[in-house]
């Protein structure tokens, strides 16, 4: 049996070279912004989405990046009432926004970082910055879109 770090890896390895090195830069970066978050991993039809929470509850996720076979995108899952006065922000949703991330050093802008951190600080159910890391897989569709452009 695979570890989920295993598995997370050979769900990645479906993607694009550089979909796939974005979205691993983007992981590494958000550990390092969202410390003690439970990460859960979606493989889903449309995308594999990972969340970062402070449980293992979908509901409590304050981030994810979700991978689509031409970019990643970084959704602030209770984002709608952010503020967000660089109109930074996309969607049209009542609960979640998000930014298309043009490679992994949007989130070095300060205008992401500062909603990262907001977002943060408004969460429902705040992080422990002090918790261990983990990761957990919590679905595998058994069918999915091509990860990669122009694959059928």
């Amino acid at each position: 049996m695979a570890t989920p770090q295993q598995q997370l890896r050979s769900f990645l390895a479906k993607y694009d070279k550089h979909v796939a090195a974005t979205a691993q830069r983007t992981l590494g970066k958000l550990r390092k912004l969202v410390p003690g978050s439970i990460e859960m991993v979606y493989d889903n039809y449309n995308a594999l989405v990972i969340g970062f929470g402070p449980t293992e509850k979908a509901s409590e996720a304050i981030l994810s990046i979700a991978l689509y076979p031409r970019y990643v995108t970084l959704f602030f899952l209770q984002g709608a009432s952010l503020p967000d006065p660089h109109k930074r922000l996309a969607g049209s949703g009542n609960i979640a926004k998000q930014v298309r991330l043009e490679s992994e050093k949007t989130l070095d802008d300060p205008q992401i970082l500062e909603l990262i951190n907001v977002a943060m600080h408004r969460a429902k159910v705040p992080l422990n910055p002090k918790a261990t890391r983990k990761l957990v897989i919590k679905s595998i569709s058994a069918k999915q879109r091509p990860r990669k452009p122009g694959a059928k």
